[in-house]
């Protein structure tokens, strides 16, 4: 098919152009980071007019331009479409709206070091939101865990019940995971936060351009040391999506045990009405979708990780337009995780424990068994033969359809001699958890929580230090 005019003179698209520019243009996803292009194009049309490279006048003129753009951006005004990408968008723009001056913006920066600095400083801004939910996250798991620290509750190994524990610990528990992901999102800032802008299309520039200033304009620590890999690298998107994938882990860890929880078989927690859902045909049922959906979009954030280390594995240096696809893959992982933390906290925040149910659970069967071996080696056992008498024990109770806390303080001194009479507050299972206080144990709630608090402070100014070094 030919070509034809339409009216505004312009050559009518064939349908193999169109179906081209359709899979080839980034547009429909990469216009999120207009706000970021457009800080990189300011800092460099700056750096440009102090070096004398271009006319001050149309630097000013070009920032100028830049922050109106920005501005109609925002407030709705402009729309963004009919380019290849946001960045030939805003040229465009720019050049429509001051003239000739526009054109001279991408004097001494190629396409491969601005789309990879406004990346760069997208993830910096994503990696600090997430960081900033997870802190909230924590703070509120703290506040539960304080309220509920003296309240018992099955520990499990296997899904079965092993020993027993505080629902104060059972969420300590959680928030350490969630330190380290607060830990993962303070590196992949720092990964990010090295600017690229400068290196050109891979070689660097035949201009004298000032690199630190543009850095410095952008809030960067410090500059990319090797061209070539500069506008290659993209380790800095695997390491931030690769933080929401083990948050995204971990939130559906703990969504599995508010699933199961909240069963009638558990009956530890009800959530509150506006995270469950019914049942279009039986009107009794409290659906946990919410703790559900956040399970399962975790594999979305797990196929963001694999695409972006599938798309890199085996590009040869420099630019490729396979890595065009590392931005969808980022977007995804992070919108993905910032609406799963934002439910989360919400839903965990509103949660009714069932305290009773939870100390039910820890009453009767086999819970005590290893503080009744503990007790015999107190009093001179070997442990492996404490084990071995323990294990007799157990064995008659269910023999005799008994629970540990059944017997009485004759019943063990049948099984030897060792047993005294305070082997019945031995397994209390209150007194199970009181003995446990070595660092880190069931009976170091509190001050598992002031350690949670302290580390949460420090991880706060870890970026900020890191930025200043």
């Amino acid at each position: 098919m030919k070509n034809v005019l339409k009216n505004d003179g312009q050559k009518e698209k064939t349908p193999a152009e169109r179906l081209i520019s359709r899979f080839n243009d980034s547009l429909p996803f990469d216009k999120r980071l207009y706000k970021y292009d457009i800080a990189g194009s300011i800092a460099h049309a700056k750096m440009l007019g102090l070096e004398g490279i271009i006319d001050k006048k149309d630097s000013i003129a070009i920032i100028n331009g830049l922050s109106s753009i920005l501005s109609d951006i925002d407030e709705g005004v402009l729309k963004l479409h009919g380019a290849e990408d946001i960045h030939m968008f805003i040229e465009a723009e720019l050049t429509s709206r001051i003239g000739d001056a526009g054109k001279k913006l991408h004097t001494a920066r190629s396409r491969n070091d601005q789309s990879v600095t406004g990346l760069r400083l997208y993830v910096r801004d994503a990696a600090s939101g997430l960081k900033a939910r997870l802190t909230g996250l924590i703070s509120v798991l703290c506040k539960i865990a304080d309220e509920y620290s003296p309240a018992l509750m099955p520990g499990y190994t296997h899904m079965q019940r092993a020993q027993p524990v505080t629902l104060g610990h059972h969420l300590c528990a959680y928030c350490e995971m969630f330190l380290r992901d607060i830990h993962r999102f303070n590196n992949s800032f720092i990964s990010a936060d090295c600017c690229p802008l400068g290196s050109g299309a891979l070689a660097g520039t035949t201009f004298p351009i000032d690199r630190e200033v543009t850095a410095h304009e952008m809030g960067f620590s410090g500059l990319s040391a090797n061209s070539m890999d500069a506008v290659s690298d993209r380790d800095f998107c695997i390491d931030f999506v690769s933080a929401c994938a083990v948050t995204m882990m971990h939130l559906s860890r703990f969504c599995e045990e508010l699933i199961l929880w909240s069963g009638a078989e558990f009956g530890f927690v009800k959530m509150a009405d506006e995270y469950t859902t019914g049942s279009s045909m039986m009107p009794q049922k409290r659906n946990p979708d919410m703790a559900e959906l956040i399970r399962g979009k975790t594999g979305r954030v797990y196929g963001s990780l694999t695409a972006l280390l599938t798309m890199m594995k085996g590009l040869p240096l420099t630019y490729n337009k396979d890595m065009q696809e590392d931005k969808e893959a980022v977007f995804n992982a992070h919108d993905t995780l910032d609406i799963c933390l934002a439910v989360f906290s919400g839903m965990i925040a509103t949660a009714k424990f069932d305290t009773g149910k939870m100390k039910a659970a820890v009453t009767g069967g086999f819970m005590a068994a290893t503080d009744i071996a503990d007790y015999l080696v107190k009093k001179g056992a070997a442990f492996r033969d404490a084990y071995h008498i323990t294990k007799e024990i157990v064995g008659y109770c269910e023999k005799n359809n008994l629970g540990l806390a059944g017997l009485s303080a004759a019943d063990f001194s049948r099984f030897s001699p060792l047993f005294g009479s305070d082997i019945t507050d031995a397994v209390k299972p209150e007194n199970m958890v009181k003995n446990r206080a070595v660092i880190g144990g069931a009976a170091d709630v509190k001050q598992n929580i002031r350690s949670i608090v302290a580390r949460l402070e420090h991880l706060g100014r870890m970026t900020g230090q890191a930025r200043k070094a």
